[in-house]
Parts: structure tokens; sequence; C-alpha cells
């Protein structure tokens, strides 16, 4: 199970935490030093696909002198995205032939399957509860 807590400080920002102690400042695009939570939509599939592209490559050998993902999108209407990118940025390692083909290979099978934020993205979940209050 995934869970993380987002609450307002008292100064009229915004954070969310997990459970095991990591936190990051939430905001609007006006403000420095922030994450917008369309940014953090994105982080998440980024970060899904290149945490699981990484040892995957790695475990068949080939691991990458440089490996990153920029994932970019734009809003089409006020609260709809348009289509999402993700462009892999690598660097082979010399001599290694092969690193190329099993990269692709391997980052097309994260992107297609793999990465439950993709899958998420493409195939949304039944159903998003609103709770009442816990008191």
């Amino acid at each position: 199970m995934a869970e993380v807590r987002v609450e307002r400080t008292d100064d009229g920002g915004f954070f969310a935490t997990n459970a095991r102690g990591a936190r990051v400042a939430i905001g609007g695009s006006d403000q420095d030093g922030v994450f917008t939570p369309v940014e953090l939509l994105l982080v998440a599939l980024g970060g899904c696909e290149i945490v699981t592209v990484e040892p995957l490559t790695a475990k068949r050998g080939h691991r990458l002198v440089k490996l990153a993902v920029r994932v970019d999108a734009e809003k089409v209407e006020t609260s709809k995205l348009g289509p999402v990118t993700t462009t892999y940025e690598i660097e082979l390692p010399p001599g290694d032939a092969k690193a190329a083909e099993v990269f692709e290979a391997v980052a097309h099978r994260v992107h297609e399957g793999y990465c439950t934020v993709g899958r998420a993205l493409r195939e949304p979940t039944d159903t998003i509860q609103v709770l009442p209050p816990r008191s």
C-alpha cells in the first residue's frame, strides 16, 4: 500500500511526507522552491520509469554511464493535461555494443507495462474516494 500525507503549514504553504520521513514542498507555479502538483505527477512517472529501468538494465550486464529522464506535458485545458512525453538521456558504456539494444528493450517494456504510475495514467483506477474527516 502506498500512503502519503499532505498538509498545510502555519504560514499557508503545503508539504507532503511519507512514513519513511521524506518531505517535499508543494505550491503554485508562482512560488520558488516548491513543486506544483502537476510537476509531482510528472516526477512520479519519470521516477517510476527510471528506478525500474536502471536495475533491469544493470542486471543484464549493461550499466549505463549516464541515465536521466525528462518528462514533459502541457495543460490543454484548466484541469486537463495533453500528451505526456518521456525522453531518456543516456550515455553508453565504452565498448559495450549491446547496451543500447538492451536499454531500448527494457525501457520499452517498463513504459508499456512495468511502471505502476504510467499504467495508472493510462488505465485509471476505478474509484477515487474522498472520505469524511477523522475525528
